[in-house]
């Protein structure tokens, strides 16, 4: 059990370092260019990896107290039965990840001046944290969240031995939780999906809801925290600690003349050894 645990915060603790290679020298802001599909969806399953495992780990430790044979099994079979939980649990989530990808670009493509940075930008923003915190207050939030912290119903996955059972409870855990939290990974959007910083925000909450004995005080701390974040960001997004402002802002030569892409007016850091190896392929 205690090797199990181990090796699951081992492997969320290489999927963080792996997430943030992979992300260094990208634009952290709002609104800010995802890259490739490919590229982002490797990325977003190493996020994934990295904020979810933390606060799945009870459930994971409790399925293989609990599989039938447990006492006969090898540490290879259990290996294979986490691997395998893991790989369906992180299907729904890459599910939802190409979701919100076709919304975002889509958004991006239409290209509206008004919703720029130096127009309603910030507003926009600041009203999807905003209705992210309405959404921990739903009872759809609740009935997702009281799955989610379950130890999964033991009855029912003693009729589901075997790896494709496995997969089945991997794929059902993950779509639970997809339903928990997915108004926090909108919020992350808002806030810049390729922040690391603001990535460990989100995990924070997403394992203190998950995890806390306080249930309800947690969802609602989330939701308070998540108001007053927005109405930050919609109001002084200038004084929000960590939030990149994104570089495409209305300003302007000394001249006076046309507005200028702020980021033009400072070097651009360099691409990570991830990038240089994804576009090498």
């Amino acid at each position: 059990m205690l090797g199990l645990i181990a090796a699951l915060v081992a492997l969320s603790g290489v999927a963080w370092a792996l997430t943030a290679e992979a992300m260094a020298g990208m634009d952290a802001g709002p609104g800010s260019a995802l890259g490739s599909l490919s590229f982002y969806v490797g990325v977003w399953v190493l996020m994934m990896a990295a904020m979810m495992i933390p606060s799945i780990v009870p459930t994971v430790g409790v399925h293989a107290l609990i599989r039938p044979g447990r006492r006969e099994r090898g540490i290879g079979e259990t290996s294979a039965a986490m691997v395998v939980f893991l790989v369906g649990y992180l299907l729904p989530w890459t599910t939802f990840g190409l979701f919100a990808d076709a919304i975002f670009n889509s958004a991006r493509a239409l290209d509206i001046h008004a919703f720029s940075w130096g127009e309603a930008g910030p507003y926009l923003a600041g009203g999807v944290i905003f209705v992210a915190a309405l959404y921990q207050l739903t009872p759809l939030k609740d009935a997702c969240l009281n799955r989610c912290r379950g130890l999964l119903d033991l009855h029912a996955e003693r009729r589901r031995d075997g790896l494709g059972g496995v997969l089945r409870i991997g794929l059902e855990h993950g779509a639970w939780c997809v339903g928990c939290c997915w108004a926090l990974m909108a919020a992350l959007f808002a806030l810049g999906v390729m922040s690391v910083a603001w990535m460990v925000l989100i995990a924070v909450l997403i394992a203190g809801e998950k995890l806390l004995p306080w249930k309800a005080a947690a969802s609602r701390g989330i939701a308070v925290l998540l108001i007053a974040l927005g109405l930050s960001v919609a109001l002084a997004p200038e004084r929000v600690p960590g939030l990149t402002i994104p570089t495409q802002m209305a300003k302007r030569d000394d001249d006076g003349g046309e507005p200028v892409n702020a980021s033009r007016l400072r070097p651009q850091a360099p691409y990570s050894s991830w990038r240089r190896i994804h576009n090498g392929l």
